[in-house]
């Protein structure tokens, strides 16, 4: 039986932390599963909440940290000081395993392993609402090259994965390393693509994970869309740096990245002209970003649609929008044709 370590960090969240513990112990047959709670230096009853579920249920160990030491350190303790399992999880104590979701991801590694890492679906609620039921009888799954799925994210610029839906094969997570300190916000895109660069990645066509959304996410803070991007692309130059040597195409990876994260800037841009936002958005900002990711960025269309709607103005440009919405859905559609087909497995 394969043994999965499961690493919560909390911080303020005592009043969801059973509903966590509970669904990665209580509905996870044919797998031997431990639990590590850490609590960074909560200021609500998280700590004695952890205590009671550890003296509860021998599987459950608790460490609390007398200092907040931030949540990429609290990652990295459980992960690389504790995990010594076949596989580990890694959950905010916000959000909930589906039923089997630990059997299902570590049958497929046993069956496969150049298998990295698992993922399914994460199925969102909101508050302190109950989640709805989860889909659980799996569709399929799919296993792709790890640096064919990296090379995708790249060609997106995008992550895919929440986080709690996924599995992580223990010895890579081991040799990879921990999460980066430097990207507060896009550490997990980061963990992704290296994983990937090191081992193939398979996806379930099943739900996971229940990932919960409040006004605490840390996602919440991501409002700033030049602060976004900016972290987006410390992500994947940190990749390019630590993995460049396994990676054949690294150099085509950089300007297909960078030449996506500059898009993205001026659609940014143009998206504040059209919907009237140019005194709430950081247009300058986000247009010397966009030169700055790819100094080639004057060639692509949507800066030729900022510089008209430059033109025009933000106070008239909201009212045209009828006559540009057909090009705007365009772009959208392609913009997530990626992201589409890989959470549903293509």
């Amino acid at each position: 039986m394969s043994r999965v370590d499961v690493v919560i960090p909390c911080y303020n969240y005592g009043r969801f932390l059973g509903e966590c513990v509970s669904s990665a112990l209580d509905d996870q047959p044919g797998v031997d599963v431990r639990v590590l709670i850490i609590d960074d230096a909560s200021t609500d009853n998280s700590a004695e909440v952890a205590h009671k579920l550890a003296a509860a249920d021998d599987r459950v160990d608790v460490r609390a940290h007398e200092a907040n030491r931030g949540h990429i350190a609290t990652f990295n303790e459980g992960l690389l000081g504790w995990a010594g399992g076949d596989y580990c999880v890694l959950i905010s104590a916000d959000d909930r395993l589906a039923p089997g979701a630990l059997r299902r991801a570590a049958d497929l590694m046993d069956a496969h392993p150049d298998v990295g890492f698992v993922y399914g679906n994460a199925v969102e609620f909101h508050g302190d609402e109950e989640p709805p039921a989860p889909r659980t009888e799996s569709r399929g799954q799919t296993i792709w090259p790890g640096h064919w799925w990296l090379g995708q994210c790249f060609k997106a610029a995008s992550g895919f994965i929440f986080s709690p839906e996924v599995v992580v094969r223990t010895s890579l997570q081991h040799q990879v390393g921990g999460y980066n300190p430097d990207l507060y916000h896009t550490s997990d895109v980061e963990m992704w693509l290296r994983l990937a660069a090191y081992a193939d990645v398979a996806y379930i066509c099943v739900d996971q994970a229940f990932y919960r959304r409040h006004d605490k996410n840390m996602s919440k803070e991501l409002s700033n869309r030049l602060v976004t991007l900016t972290q987006l692309r410390g992500a994947f130059e940190a990749v390019l740096r630590q993995c460049g040597e396994v990676l054949p195409d690294a150099a085509r990876l950089s300007d297909v990245v960078h030449r996506q994260l500059a898009r993205k800037a001026l659609w940014s841009a143009t998206r504040a002209y059209d919907r009237g936002r140019t005194d709430r958005v950081p247009v300058d900002g986000l247009v010397a970003f966009a030169f700055e990711c790819w100094p080639g960025a004057q060639r692509l269309g949507i800066y030729r649609s900022l510089q008209v709607r430059r033109w025009i103005g933000p106070t008239i440009m909201p009212y045209l929008q009828p006559f540009i919405w057909s090009a705007v859905v365009r772009h959208v559609q392609g913009r997530w044709r990626w992201h589409r087909r890989l959470r549903r497995g293509m």
